[in-house]
């Protein structure tokens, strides 16, 4: 699955990772929903930094469509309220 972070690019991540990447979106939701600002932050920098780990970064110059987007580290609560769906930013 190609795998977007706004303003840092593309990663191609195997659909086998989408487990582990489940259950820290799924904490990350719960975080907003509640309005913990630090958990939020702590937890945004773990996925985003999972994906990164887990995922292969596309050359700038191959552009897929992206099947998923997340938000970039710097991003807010609010932002990030407004990128969700009712699965949360990993539908599953």
């Amino acid at each position: 699955m190609i795998v977007r972070i706004m303003g840092e690019g593309q990663l191609d991540v195997a659909d086998g990772h989408f487990a582990e990447l489940n259950a820290l979106d799924d904490e990350l939701l719960a975080e907003l929903e509640s309005g913990d600002e630090e958990g939020f932050r702590r937890t945004l920098a773990s996925l985003l930094d999972a994906v990164r780990r887990l995922g292969a970064p596309l050359p700038d110059e191959v552009l897929e469509p992206s099947e998923l987007i997340l938000p970039g580290q710097d991003a807010s609560l609010d932002e990030v309220k407004e990128m969700l769906s009712d699965d949360g930013l990993i539908p599953g």
